[in-house]
């Protein structure tokens, strides 16, 4: 049913969002608004305005039924498109150079903002890309820096400054698989946030994890860095770390706090399954059967952090979890019991699976007020 009303009504700001207001009065109508009266004459609450002051607006025909309603928004509608900014073809450059990003073929190794170096898996040459996953250099590893030194001229881009938060995907997954927990740190949180990709079934944890420190090495500008990672990504920061220890360098002045998101700190019986599988491990790599059968070689390369860190797992909240091959509660691939780890300053238990535990509304809450305050919860102790 379709409630009565004098006058439909589109709010049009400045940044071309458009909003659909059902108004009781014309001289409700804020600035920068179009009304449309029943006999589908535009009006503009500019022209209005020394009416709406000295006397009353001519009354409106009061719509009744559905169809002049939907005609009406769509009048609005194609008026409103009129205010907004064409869309912007791509170059010439763009279209012949656009990649997809690399997935399980190639591992970052360099930031500049949104702009990544990186290397490939076979043949170990490198490619310079922008935040569009499109190519601006290719060769060696110097050569792309090279030309990001002068595209930064070019360009004047501004250094990076304040504290970055290297974010890094899981197992078989890509970095748009943290897209969404990315674009809540950086609107909600104003950081820098670096969305790391690597080809997680191509090479081991400590080949990840050299790539990982030549990340860290070279954030120029850069005084504070925090980690989110999920699932393999967070065995990964923690070899790192190992490393860093190993040379004698633990904490380092620059690593501020770490969330790890169904993280597998006790090894992972999944995995066990995946890497005991003769087909399978052809397709899941070293790194599978680094966190199933060789748990007991990887694990005393992994680091505790020496920072504040906590840990976000997903299960049920009860004894069963999702999966019944399992024990006791579960995320569907990984146990509460086996993402624990000593020395954590909190931790959470979430009602999700683990290939969406990143994108969980709560998750990316818990994540945001953990890097900003070292707690889940407000006045947590």
């Amino acid at each position: 049913m379709v409630t009565d009303f004098d006058v439909v009504a589109v709010r049009i700001p400045l940044r071309n969002d458009l909003e659909i207001n059902v108004l009781g009065q014309l001289g409700n109508l804020p600035h920068n608004t179009i009304a449309v009266a029943a006999d589908g004459r535009f009006r503009d609450n500019t022209c209005m305005r020394s009416q709406r002051i000295n006397r009353p607006l001519l009354p409106c025909q009061r719509f009744h039924h559905t169809a002049a309603v939907l005609a009406i928004i769509a009048c609005i509608i194609a008026v409103a498109e009129l205010h907004a900014a064409p869309p912007k073809l791509p170059t010439l450059h763009e279209l012949t150079n656009q990649t997809l990003g690399g997935n399980q073929f190639w591992a970052d190794e360099h930031f500049f903002h949104q702009w990544r170096i990186q290397r490939n898996v076979f043949d170990d040459h490198c490619r310079l890309l922008d935040e569009k996953n499109v190519r601006y250099a290719s060769g060696t590893f110097a050569e792309c820096l090279a030309r990001l030194e002068e595209i930064k001229r070019e360009r004047r881009l501004p250094p990076m400054r304040g504290e970055a938060v290297i974010v890094m995907h899981g197992l078989f997954r890509t970095r748009s698989s943290m897209d969404k927990l990315c674009t809540h740190l950086r609107q909600q949180g104003g950081y820098t946030v670096l969305n790391v990709g690597y080809p997680s079934t191509r090479r081991d944890v400590a080949a990840h994890a050299r790539a990982l420190a030549k990340i860290v090495d070279g954030l120029n500008g850069i005084d504070r860095v925090s980690f989110v990672a999920h699932s393999m990504g967070n065995i990964v920061i923690r070899h790192y770390l190992g490393d860093r220890k190993a040379a004698g360098d633990g904490k380092g002045p620059r690593l501020t706090r770490f969330v790890m998101l169904a993280p597998p700190n006790q090894g992972s019986l999944t995995a066990l399954a995946l890497a005991e599988n003769n087909v399978l491990k052809v397709v899941t790599g070293d790194a599978v059967r680094q966190l199933g059968l060789d748990w007991d070689k990887l694990k005393d390369k992994l680091a505790v952090p020496a920072f504040e860190f906590a840990i976000i797992a997903g299960g049920k909240g009860d004894a069963a979890g999702y999966n019944p091959l399992l024990p006791g509660d579960d995320d569907g691939t990984v146990s509460v019991a086996n993402t624990r780890l000593a020395g954590a300053r909190d931790a959470a238990v979430v009602p999700v699976l683990h290939s969406f535990i990143m994108n969980d509304a709560k998750v990316q809450q818990h994540t945001l007020r953990f890097l900003k305050t070292g707690r889940f919860a407000v006045g947590r102790d």
